[in-house]
């Protein structure tokens, strides 16, 4: 390995190491439980973990499908619709809050008839699930599809020949070889609903114990008073680093368990 990377490399680490390193630095140790138990906090908190939780089985029920059928399907159609799934990527999400209130809010294309039987999204906690699993399902999709690109259907095919039907060899060979990758694109589908902002406050707003999630909180708590707002910001950091370090020790367990299944 060239020397010279080395430079780069701490430099990079350097720059994502050092700003969780000022937070503590600058955090508030003295009043720090009492602004995070405080109700405001613990709303938004517990709001947060229970959208995000909500948003990543729905982008698990849906993306799973989806990067199944994109990742065994090749023609214009099909990349014409990945990407079109993968949009909110790189999509500002002000932007996606815009287009979902549009589509789901009270003279949305669809929220107008919704609103007819009586069904309103915007603003609502369903309207927080719903922006948190539009920024977040891309992020799944991407990480399956790319497992189940690189394991082919070598497996797939062996199974068929044995007499499995499609849905068997989908729960019993499929699924199995790409957990990993699956686990790894949960974790993500689930940090990114936990951090979104533009797209909620534009859909969902920020009503207090009803769709101010923690990063909303935060946003307030900074415009009034910056110190305020690191016990919660603190908190999330936390989530996030034991969540991913969770998973990256399950994806080490998962890699061997699958090695084994396939000797």
């Amino acid at each position: 390995m060239p020397a010279w990377l080395y430079l780069p490399a701490a430099l990079g680490i350097t720059l994502i190491v050092l700003p969780p390193i000022a937070l503590l630095a600058q955090t508030p140790w003295a009043t720090f439980l009492d602004q995070v138990g405080s109700e405001s906090s613990r709303q938004a908190l517990v709001l947060s973990l229970q959208t995000a939780a909500v948003s990543t089985v729905l982008c698990v029920l849906l993306g799973v499908p989806m990067a199944v059928v994109f990742a065994r399907h090749d023609g214009i159609v099909t990349r014409i619709l990945r990407s079109l799934v993968l949009l909110p990527l790189v999509l500002p999400p002000v932007v996606g809050g815009i287009a979902l209130l549009y589509t789901f809010g009270r003279l949305g294309i669809v929220g107008e008839h919704l609103r007819a039987v009586g069904i309103d999204i915007a603003f609502t906690s369903t309207a927080v699930v719903v922006a948190q699993t539009f920024v977040a399902l891309p992020f799944l999709v991407i990480s399956v599809e790319g497992a189940l690109r690189v394991a082919g259907t070598r497996y797939e095919e062996v199974a068929a020949t044995l007499g499995a039907g499609p849905s068997r060899t989908l729960w019993r060979v499929t699924l199995p070889l790409i957990v990993p990758s699956l686990l790894a694109g949960v974790v993500l589908a689930f940090a990114r609903a936990m951090g979104e902002f533009g797209a909620t406050i534009t859909f969902a707003g920020n009503a207090p114990g009803i769709t101010q999630t923690a990063p909303l909180a935060i946003y307030v708590a900074e415009i009034d008073d910056p110190q305020a707002a690191i016990p919660l910001s603190l908190v999330l950091v936390a989530i996030s680093l034991i969540v991913v370090v969770a998973v990256h020790a399950r994806r080490g367990v998962g890699g061997r368990v699958v090695g084994r299944g396939a000797l």
